[in-house]
């Protein structure tokens, strides 16, 4: 994250944008809470060619086998790089364009009722491909199980070991550090809520996809569910069916940075990347065809 502040008013993660249009302004201020503002899209994705694509990929014996996962990270961070504006969020009832596309999620050190958790993040760079972001993701879910504390982790830990009153005074002030952005880096470091996009699988715990709420803690305006692959019904326009592997994403995003039509052809963009895998080698800033 750049610490860099370019201009007056703007922060270490974002820029404020200066020339919205009127109603985007309005908007901030009369809905100034990102809970309120919720939007819920649910998409099916074949996974037809995938399972084609990983099937080739990892016959080439590689150490930390490539999965659906790190290709859904990967289509997501090409999507949000490709159509900015889902990159923005608003803070303070101000309109920002994040400084740079991430994402994160939360890795299970141990599948069990007690098992530690620990956060992950992944920083992007314009050129980063699919074979990039498998790498990263594996050195994050490394360090994830092993025994090393993630910074964010650790300062709740803090937290939570004070005496309650000195803890919700603290909790308190760090909203209101939150809202202008000046909550030290080392605390937010690996806070998923300070990605653009927060992504869990479900699929993983044999669950269903749905909708999850945003918060209003941190900047993340999108969260991505990843259900349970299933066999499920593809129909033509002639009624007829066949039974295809598939899975279904739910993508709760934040209404108030973009219209109906952005988020549509965003959509669009996201399924063109997953059902054509391929694409995925290219630089997340290469454009393609949807």
């Amino acid at each position: 994250m750049s610490k860099k502040r370019d201009r007056w008013g703007d922060r270490p993660d974002g820029v404020l944008l200066r020339d919205l249009d009127s109603l985007h302004f309005i908007t901030g201020i009369i809905y100034p809470n990102r809970c309120d503002n919720e939007a819920f899209i649910s998409e099916r994705i074949d996974l037809t060619n995938i399972n084609a694509y990983l099937e080739k990929k990892n016959a080439q014996g590689p150490t930390y086998k490539y999965n659906l996962f790190q290709l859904i990270v990967t289509a997501l961070l090409k999507a949000i790089t490709l159509r900015p504006k889902m990159n923005r969020f608003i803070v303070n009832s101000n309109f920002y364009q994040r400084k740079e596309v991430s994402a994160a999620f939360v890795v299970k050190k141990l599948f069990a009722d007690n098992g530690a958790e620990a956060l992950a993040f992944i920083h992007s760079k314009p050129e980063d491909t699919l074979d990039t972001i498998h790498d990263a993701i594996y050195a994050q879910v490394s360090e994830c199980r092993s025994e090393k504390v993630d910074s964010s982790t650790g300062a709740m830990d803090i937290l939570n070991k004070l005496p309650r009153f000195i803890s919700k005074t603290a909790v308190r002030f760090i909203m209101w550090l939150d809202k202008h952005g000046w909550v030290p880096e080392d605390m937010i470091a690996t806070d998923p809520y300070y990605s653009s996009a927060v992504i869990s699988n479900l699929g993983s715990l044999k669950m269903k996809s749905g909708y999850h709420h945003l918060t209003n803690w941190g900047t993340c305006s999108l969260i991505c569910l990843i259900g349970e692959i299933k066999n499920r019904p593809f129909f033509s326009d002639d009624g007829r069916y066949d039974m295809r592997p598939s899975v279904d994403i739910g993508l709760t995003i934040d209404e108030r940075l973009a219209d109906g039509y952005y988020y549509a052809k965003t959509i669009r963009l996201l399924k063109k990347l997953l059902e054509n895998p391929e694409l995925l080698e290219l630089p997340l800033s290469q454009e393609v065809e949807y």
